[in-house]
């Protein structure tokens, strides 16, 4: 089962749990570095950042495809290259930050026919986001205890 991200109210009463020392499972995120990562990917879906996929458009389709039709979680310790510095003074304000991000991410879906590019699985739509996000989401709140 993967957290619902549009249940802003449960999702924020699980990140406020977040302490700056809190000590993940598994990998090197600190608390903070998770919820500014999740920040940033959040604002490739909203309208903020612009994102792209450099693979074939079949080839993206159907791992998207995949995707959506499986209910296997993220793999832990998967490791994407170095974190930026962190941006927001403390993890509250970090935390409020996502929050904001993720109504931007609503308000963006409002418009009819809007979607926004996956790096691995082309262009997305607001349903397909909710589950990508959320599977995202879970793997990350696990992390850190939290699920």
């Amino acid at each position: 089962m993967f957290i619902d991200i549009s249940d802003r109210k449960e999702l924020l009463r699980l990140l406020l749990r977040l302490t700056p020392d809190a000590v993940p499972l598994w990998g090197k995120m600190t608390a903070q570095e998770m919820v500014e990562h999740l920040i940033n990917q959040v604002e490739y879906t909203n309208g903020t950042k612009i994102p792209t996929c450099d693979r074939p458009a079949a080839e993206a389709y159907e791992s998207k495809q995949r995707m959506l039709k499986s209910n296997e979680e993220l793999p832990k310790n998967v490791f994407l290259g170095e974190l930026p510095a962190l941006i927001y003074p403390d993890i509250e304000t970090a935390v409020h930050q996502l929050m904001q991000a993720l109504d931007d991410f609503d308000a963006y879906f409002k418009i009819p026919g809007n979607t926004a590019i996956h790096g691995g699985y082309g262009p997305m739509d607001h349903n397909e986001w909710l589950i990508w996000h959320g599977r995202h989401f879970t793997h990350h709140l696990k992390q850190f205890g939290l699920l």
